[in-house]
């Protein structure tokens, strides 16, 4: 399957993988990945929950944990750019970035 990265999906491809940019919730009942959404600003963002509490960092590893399993990736694959404090978060997610763009459709749905 080939998938078309553009700037209407909320990743964009760089020279070694895809940044992501997330929309999280904390303290969820369970964790996952809810689709896409469109923010009041125009700018598209995955939007991820966690059973975490935003507490020493809990959360933000938990997101990077959620993300890698649901991609199929390494958790080491996966790491914070952006965010720590923030709802808004952007994770660095290093591989193959039209790979990861169709797992991240498959998942979410398209952009």
């Amino acid at each position: 399957m080939v998938v078309t990265i553009s700037s209407a999906c909320p990743w964009q491809e760089t020279g070694d993988g895809l940044r992501l940019f997330l929309r999280v919730t904390p303290k969820a009942a369970k964790d996952g990945i809810d689709g896409i959404k469109t923010l009041d600003d125009g700018r598209k963002v995955v939007l991820v929950r966690v059973r975490a509490i935003p507490d020493k960092g809990a959360a933000n590893k938990a997101v990077c944990t959620v993300v890698a399993k649901a991609l199929g990736v390494a958790k080491s694959s996966v790491a914070l750019e952006s965010g720590s404090t923030s709802r808004f978060k952007t994770l660095r997610i290093d591989g193959d970035a039209q790979q990861i763009a169709a797992s991240l459709t498959a998942l979410a749905g398209s952009c």
